[in-house]
């Protein structure tokens, strides 16, 4: 099929992956309102078209946290990605660093991170609440060992949300094993290049505390398991201790939560709400995004996610207070749809199509982006 948009591959990939698979990339929790509203509520907003502004020559680079880079964009953590094309994370790893462009590996990855550390440039880390601390430290001492320019702290995974497709699916549920073992025999092409050419399907970072029990079938018991809701912001003063880069939350969508983290010193927030995957009715990452950057936007870096397609979709949540964007199912979407190369298809899209967008507001820079392009207060 003809790739002309990102849209276009979660078409390619629907047909070249796995039921379960795709339904886990797809899907969010509950009814799946907040799902559909990160890209409804992006999509609904206006920006204003001007002209004769002299925008021949238009800057897509940025600086996120002292490191300058390509575009205002990267690939954001996104669990057992590795299983969406042979070794998937280093093949995303690949594509980022050529774009010029951060990779942040999820601390539930298939490939480690020494392996992905090796490939990408920068290369960040995305890390979880586990109960086990000393787990935790091991895996910030790993990253900083790696190389990890920066640490993602994911604080809005407690507890795994209700993700209803991935009992339907086979993800989790009654005879799961069986039920992907039967739908990748459907899906040749796939079963060829990462179930037989892609092992281990081990998830990398666990596999020095769990061994042969960190593999896939029982991914969703072990984040149920493993997860700890007892954490409290206090807490967090050990992990900087541990860790003296900058230090990113991720999963932040109220403004009292965003002065939180720049009281504990955060360097950057992530404006998030897990792609719609944890608490469903909750707003979109975009009506959640311009108060919280009114809040810290002078204090923290602010990252957004949710419902990002394409590079009109970035440049609105530049507008709307995001200092930069993570790319979620965007990528993953390519990832399993062209491996590398549609990684690297897919950030050149967006490149091209921030550079329209920016010509046809009138701004040449990234700096230049704020709320007076849009056609509406918001």
């Amino acid at each position: 099929m003809i790739i002309s948009s990102a849209n276009d591959f979660r078409e390619a990939a629907r047909r070249r992956v796995p039921r379960f698979l795709f339904d886990y990339a797809d899907g969010g929790a509950y009814a799946e309102q907040t799902l559909y509203r990160n890209s409804a509520d992006l999509a609904d907003i206006a920006l204003r078209q001007r002209v004769l502004k002299d925008v021949a020559s238009i800057d897509l680079t940025t600086t996120l946290f002292g490191r300058q880079i390509d575009l205002p964009v990267a690939l954001g953590p996104v669990g057992i990605s590795g299983m969406f094309a042979r070794r998937g994370e280093l093949q995303a790893a690949r594509a980022a660093r050529g774009a010029g462009v951060p990779m942040c590996l999820s601390t539930v990855s298939i490939c480690s991170i020494e392996e992905v550390s090796k490939c990408a440039d920068p290369f960040w880390f995305q890390l979880y609440v586990i109960r086990d601390r000393d787990f935790m430290k091991d895996l910030i001492a790993r990253a900083k060992a790696a190389g990890a320019e920066a640490l993602i702290f994911t604080v809005d995974m407690p507890v795994p949300g209700a993700r209803y497709r991935d009992a339907h699916s086979g993800m989790s549920g009654p005879n799961a094993p069986l039920r992907r073992f039967l739908q990748a025999v459907g899906k040749p092409r796939w079963a060829w290049d990462v179930g037989l050419w892609g092992r281990p399907h081990m998830l990398g970072n666990l596999m020095p505390v769990l061994g042969k029990d960190s593999g896939l079938n029982d991914y969703m018991g072990w984040l149920g398991r493993n997860f700890d809701p007892s954490i409290q912001w206090k807490d967090l003063d050990w992990i900087r201790q541990e860790w003296d880069g900058p230090l990113i939350i991720k999963g932040i969508l109220d403004p009292e939560d965003a002065r939180e983290a720049a009281a504990i010193g955060a360097d950057g927030i992530v404006v998030s709400n897990h792609g719609g995957r944890q608490l469903d009715g909750v707003w979109s990452s975009a009506r959640a995004l311009p108060a919280i950057a009114d809040a810290v936007a002078d204090r923290v870096t602010v990252l957004a996610d949710g419902g990002v397609r394409n590079g009109l979709d970035v440049l609105r949540m530049l507008a709307l207070g995001a200092h930069g964007v993570l790319l979620g199912r965007a990528w993953l979407y390519a990832l399993a749809a062209q491996g590398e190369a549609g990684v690297a298809k897919l950030l050149e899209l967006i490149a091209a199509e921030m550079h329209v967008a920016m010509t046809l507001t009138g701004v040449n820079r990234i700096d230049a982006i704020d709320r007076s392009i849009l056609a509406e207060s918001v």
